[in-house]
């Protein structure tokens, strides 16, 4: 018995002596040291801080309704649903990597009648065991596998944190279309309520002799060109009302009641946190995610290498074989077993290097991918901070367009009215308006969008 613990004990001993394959270095680090500065497109802009941006950012909208709707999609959604049982399959993955670290162990028993022709006797034989095996990892390759094992848990992590991100995301994006489609049906039927009161202006004119059926023809299909504008906002309205309940896990028969009521597109009236290069690059789930992907195919070039080397087991065996269930604990059934299972494919090693080149073929496929991905998220968040920063510059431009174009059109009708000014003056006066307010309601629409996807860009929402 001293010495199978002998034995055992130096088995475990030497599954700690070597690793081979490269150890891992995450390139993390260096590369947002290279980005260690403000974003080109907010350095300059009154509407950005250096500020670190909010995990919860939405909350900056100070909306109570787009924070209830988050909160459920951030629950109830199926893709986050998805995204957590991926989770768990990897995690228990990693626990079955770690299990064969350990010795497994089988119990055995078997009770056997033989039946033997005369005049020989009948035999029953009864035997139990136990059987305990090891891998003595010798080489580091389970050291290897649960290194990579653990990388692809964090790698499912930070896809789990995207999803996450998207979902908060895309939550507002369907909220800020429902608000923004609001604001422009209310728009629609104002401008219609306007050409109402023109139509019927020109007809009392008509009526009284001053217009003719001209006038009143111009603005009858002016006005009609106007109504025939609100089925199509209408249906905006409720195709991202019924995105929105899907987002929120609801039938899209359910329908936010805050959201259809909706008319003010969520907007800042304060500069935007953005933080820098280097804390975008630790913020953002899909750089974290390329960066574990990379360190368990680097891991994984370790599992690889380990075939050019023996592969060592080490058995033990102890059990009672008798003819009888009484002897089965006496010594003269017992029977003991130790030894080791060396399995070794040297010289022949052709297909084990060839497992070793794809690995690391995987890895610089990984490390392109991190190098890229983290291009692209600096790329993407400069672009987003431009594409914000130059729609409020024309949103501005349109609002002092709208006051310009009301007070032309009020003349306008003032002066036809008056019989001062012919009614093709105020035709384009109003078309001019009506041209002008949607675009107004467009612009307030397309910079809610750019607001929501600078955050998505920014990499915030999967702290909550």
């Amino acid at each position: 018995m001293k010495r199978i613990l002998l034995a055992l004990s130096s088995a475990f001993a030497l599954s700690g002596c070597m690793t081979v394959g490269p150890d891992y270095r995450s390139p993390a680090p260096d590369v947002q040291a290279k980005a260690q500065r403000p974003f080109v497109s907010a350095a300059p802009s009154p509407l950005f801080t250096g500020n670190e941006p909010p995990g919860r950012w939405w909350s900056l909208f100070n909306d109570p309704a787009l924070d209830g709707l988050v909160r459920q999609a951030l629950t109830a959604n199926t893709d986050l649903r998805v995204a957590a049982a991926n989770l768990a399959r990897a995690r228990a993955v990693l626990r079955e990597t770690r299990s064969a670290r350990l010795p497994s162990t089988t119990v055995s028993g078997s009770a056997t009648y033989a039946h033997q022709p005369d005049p020989l006797p009948s035999d029953t034989t009864f035997d139990v065991g136990l059987d305990v095996g090891y891998q003595v990892d010798l080489f580091g390759r389970l050291r290897r596998a649960t290194e990579a094992s653990r990388a692809d848990v964090g790698a499912v992590q930070a896809a789990f944190d995207l999803a996450r991100v998207s979902v908060a995301a895309e939550t507002a994006r369907a909220y800020a279309d429902a608000c923004s489609a609001g604001r422009q049906l209310e728009v629609a039927r104002e401008t219609v309520r306007l050409q109402e009161q023109t139509f019927d202006l020109t007809r009392r004119l008509v009526a009284g002799g001053r217009g003719t059926a001209l006038d009143t023809g111009q603005a009858g299909s002016l006005l009609e060109q106007t109504r025939a504008t609100v089925p199509t906002i209408e249906a905006q309205l409720q195709t991202a009302l019924f995105r929105l309940a899907v987002l929120t896990g609801r039938p899209p028969a359910e329908v936010s009641p805050q959201a259809a009521a909706c008319t003010t597109p969520p907007a800042l009236s304060r500069p935007i946190p953005v933080g820098n290069g280097a804390t975008l690059i630790a913020r953002r789930p899909d750089v974290r995610q390329a960066e574990r992907e990379l360190a368990a195919a680097t891991a994984r070039i370790g599992v690889a290498t380990a075939d050019l080397y023996p592969d060592i087991q080490l058995g033990l065996s102890v059990g009672s074989t008798a003819t009888s269930v009484g002897d089965l604990a006496s010594s003269r059934g017992l029977r003991i077993g130790l030894g080791p299972l060396i399995s070794w494919t040297f010289p022949n090693t052709g297909v084990a290097r060839a497992r070793i080149a794809q690995a690391e073929a995987s890895a610089q496929a990984s490390l392109a991918r991190f190098d890229g991905t983290w291009l692209s998220a600096l790329e993407e968040t400069e672009s987003a901070l431009t594409r914000y920063a130059r729609e409020q510059e024309r949103l501005q431009a349109l609002r002092r367009a709208r006051a310009n174009s009301a007070e032309a059109a009020r003349i306008a009708r003032l002066r036809y009215r008056a019989g001062r000014e012919a009614f093709q003056i105020v035709l384009e006066a109003e078309r001019s308006l009506a041209q002008t307010d949607s675009a107004l309601a467009q612009s307030e629409a397309q910079l809610s969008t750019n607001l929501v996807s600078l955050f998505l860009a920014l990499g915030g929402g999967w702290q909550v």
